[in-house]
């Protein structure tokens, strides 16, 4: 499926939906697709390229937001348990999490968009379907959630949402950096 397809599907997902689940929608879409979109026209070695200062290079990022968002659906679905506990990671655990953010050797953007595809389809699904958006779960265990915090699903949505237009912008430097090109302007 090609960004465009993706974005109009996540469209008309939106516009079957109503009210705040559809304003939910409607900005997953958005910042998705600025994401995509910056990886429009590039090869799959410019895609793990890293030409600022930072590690961050495109494909990475994508990865990232795959994770993260599977990650927070799971977490609405099933709890705390489905993220493990954070304060309890090894070396090992870290350094794969590190790998989310770098395009591996056999890795292609084609593979990694396709995803990201997957896992907007399913949390386009659970918007549109999950009974409440007030149910909630205690946090996991990790070092930057304040103790006996909860989040409701509406919640962890809003985080998503906010997760991927901050990464959206992170890659539009990126690529700017590249060779130039912009999402916007």
């Amino acid at each position: 499926m090609t960004s465009n397809e993706q974005t109009t599907r996540e469209a008309a997902t939106a516009t079957a939906a109503t009210g705040e689940r559809a304003d939910l929608l409607e900005m997953l879409a958005k910042h998705r697709h600025f994401l995509r979109f910056t990886t429009r026209d590039l090869t799959d070695e410019q895609a793990g390229l890293r030409p600022t200062a930072s590690a961050l290079c495109l494909g990475g990022l994508i990865k990232h937001v795959t994770s993260v968002e599977r990650g927070w659906v799971d977490f609405i679905l099933e709890g705390p348990s489905a993220m493990g506990d954070f304060t309890a990671m090894t070396e090992a655990d870290w350094a794969e999490r590190d790998a989310e953010f770098r395009m591996l050797p056999g890795e292609t953007l084609d593979g990694v968009l396709a995803a990201y595809a997957e896992v907007a389809r399913r949390t386009d699904d659970l918007v549109a379907t999950l009974p409440d958006l007030d149910a909630s779960w205690p946090l996991p265990k990790a070092p930057w959630f304040e103790a006996d915090t909860q989040w409701s699903a509406r919640r962890v949505l809003m985080h998503i949402i906010a997760e991927t237009a901050q990464h959206a912008g992170h890659a539009d430097i990126i690529r700017e950096t590249l060779d130039g090109a912009k999402s916007m302007g």
